[in-house]
């Protein structure tokens, strides 16, 4: 597993991490310029879920004041990891309906771009939408199939999460919206899924599976579900049978470059 440059914070012994008034700053930064971003393209159950949530706006939350709140809504927690996790760990904790949470917040100098998951990236662009009980059950049963899954299926699962959970969109009445946490959480990404660039195509799981995905780019190409109880159909699916299914199948070709050597 690669190694991070970023180290997460632990809590002292009354289970309070203490951050410092300049990370504190960044989480200020960050959340007040997404949501006025996010305000009209994310979907309404994410927005609901942020209310829900009542994220702090001035500092970084603690994880209890989240625990306390999705526990209400779903059931769910998250959980304190460090800045990268094994898959086995990572499937384990969503099958025990905890998100993971690494515990640290960029830098001022990558304020715009993270290749991996801070803590305004969990907390911001996934909890809000684990306060709806469709989409948390979804992303439960996505961890009990990592879990059980072997190396080769966990990688077209990773194209699955990939696709929805991270970089999903959203037809509504309203237009399209986005739902996708790796989009809500990247400021160049909102603008950039809903423009006219990227191409868009109508989900399918068979599909998306055999899609090849790069994580340090904007994504050339965006499934759209027509509503977010669709992953909640999705989840009642045989989900491993069409990930068997895929596999009997060559992927398509990729919709960008190979990454540099």
């Amino acid at each position: 597993m690669k190694t991070s440059q970023y180290i997460a914070r632990k809590p002292d012994e009354h289970g309070v991490i203490a951050y410092t008034d300049t990370e504190h700053e960044t989480w200020s930064l960050l959340i007040k310029r997404q949501l006025e971003l996010v305000k009209d393209r994310a979907c309404n159950e994410f927005l609901q879920g942020f209310d829900l949530l009542k994220l702090p706006l001035d500092r970084i939350p603690q994880l209890d004041e989240l625990n306390r709140s999705l526990g209400q809504a779903t059931g769910w927690g998250v959980a304190r990891v460090p800045a990268l996790i094994s898959f086995d760990r990572f499937f384990n904790l969503l099958a025990n309906k905890q998100f993971p949470v690494a515990t640290f917040i960029r830098t001022r100098e990558e304020l715009d771009y993270l290749q991996e998951p801070d803590i305004f990236h969990e907390i911001f662009g996934h909890c809000p939408l684990l306060t709806d009980p469709g989409f948390a059950e979804f992303t439960e049963l996505y961890g009990k199939l990592g879990l059980a899954a072997s190396k080769e299926e966990r990688a077209y699962l990773a194209r699955l999460y990939w696709l929805t959970i991270e970089f999903g969109l959203l037809n509504t009445p309203d237009g399209l919206k986005i739902y996708g946490g790796g989009i809500l959480s990247s400021h160049g990404e909102v603008l950039y899924a809903l423009g006219s660039e990227p191409q868009r195509l109508a989900f399918d799981p068979r599909k998306a599976l055999r899609t090849p995905y790069r994580i340090n780019i904007l994504q050339p190409l965006y499934y759209v579900i027509n509503h977010l109880s669709d992953l909640h159909t999705l989840s009642q699916m045989d989900i491993m049978g069409m990930v068997h299914e895929a596999m009997a199948l060559p992927l398509f070709d990729p919709l960008f470059p190979p990454e540099p050597e």
